[in-house]
């Protein structure tokens, strides 16, 4: 396997990490036989400090071309005051609206080496086993318009999803579902929001597909106890951008 692979290490403890990640992955290279090509470029805040914007060309360009991009973290309080367009933060959104990240895939699970150290009940992590599956390119991240009205003391923001955004992140949570224990919970707000109700008649609708896998809808409240008191009859679990 030959890859071209984009470091993009950012801010605070990105660099560590993404070094760390790179050392890794140098070692399955070797003993695996591949080929892997590195270039580093720079996002976030530190790009910002030395090219005046969150993403560069360069970096957007060599993403682009690239076969992977290994992504540290962005941010730092110090940048806290600029504008949203200009902040570390929007050189994240771009970066993923231009690649085309739409599902992001979160696994937790629970050591059992590192039990004692957890705030909850052994009882409760034990063979513990989530896969989280968040949508990326859409809800409050990405809705327009959006706007702080310094003059007015107002303040907005835009949730909005299509079908076809839903569609496709939720295939995505099925199939990995499907080669799982076959359990997928959908988190929606359907009571109160008409974003949600699309949401979830369109993971109902994308169901259908997958007959195999059992399906639930929960709030995102009632969710968050559930994770606290019955994480190992968790599986797959699907949200929406701002329910992470």
């Amino acid at each position: 396997m030959k890859l071209n692979i984009l470091v993009t290490a950012g801010d605070g403890i990105g660099p560590e990490v993404t070094n760390e990640a790179v050392a890794v992955l140098q070692e399955i290279a070797t003993l695996g036989g591949h080929e892997l090509t590195f270039m580093e470029k720079r996002i976030g805040g530190v790009a910002i400090v030395e090219d005046g914007t969150p993403l560069p060309a360069d970096t957007l360009d060599a993403a682009l071309a690239s076969d992977a991009v290994l992504l540290g973290a962005v941010g730092g309080n110090e940048f806290n005051s600029l504008p949203p367009d200009k902040r570390p933060e929007a050189g994240l959104l771009a970066i993923r609206s231009a690649l085309g990240g739409f599902a992001n895939l979160r696994p937790a699970f629970a050591f059992k080496e590192l039990a004692v150290n957890s705030p909850l009940r052994p009882e409760i992590i034990e063979g513990a086993d989530i896969l989280f599956v968040r949508e990326l390119l859409g809800g409050l991240y990405f809705g327009q318009p959006r706007e702080w009205n310094r003059e007015s003391g107002e303040a907005w923001n835009t949730m909005r999803y299509t079908r076809n955004e839903v569609a496709r992140v939720a295939r995505v949570a099925f199939e990995l579902a499907a080669r799982r224990r076959k359990k997928l919970t959908s988190v929606d707000k359907a009571n109160v929001l008409e974003v949600s109700q699309l949401w979830r008649a369109t993971v109902t609708e994308v169901a259908q597909e997958f007959p195999d896998v059992t399906v639930e809808h929960q709030y995102v409240d009632a969710m968050a106890m559930h994770i606290m008191n019955r994480a190992g009859d968790l599986d797959v679990v699907i949200s929406e951008n701002f329910a992470e």
